[in-house]
């Protein structure tokens, strides 16, 4: 089964606020299997236009990928995170050779 991937790329406007939102996101993350990939640091954009940020969230699979952002847990830290960031997320199934 593919896993599940949540590619962000954030602009955070209240970096303080911002850990409010990190922080009540470690509960929804950990119940649906997420992993970090990527969460910030440099990055150099080779074509087209980005934001400030980007994260790669791998899932164990899409399903809980999806499951995941929908979840009363993560709506609520996401409602952290609206006021004090903006950016775009696309939940994206993995590619299996198999």
């Amino acid at each position: 089964m593919p896993k599940g991937y949540w590619v962000g790329h954030m602009d955070i406007d209240d970096p303080a606020e911002y850990e409010s939102y990190k922080a009540a996101n470690a509960a929804p993350f950990a119940e649906y299997g997420a992993r970090f990939l990527v969460r910030g640091g440099p990055f150099e954009c080779v074509e087209g236009q980005t934001r400030a940020r980007t994260v790669i969230i791998e899932f164990p699979s899409y399903q809980a990928a999806l499951d995941c952002y929908h979840s009363e847990g993560y709506q609520k830290a996401k409602a952290l995170r609206d006021p004090v960031a903006h950016g775009d997320l696309v939940i994206v199934e993995g590619y299996d050779e198999g």
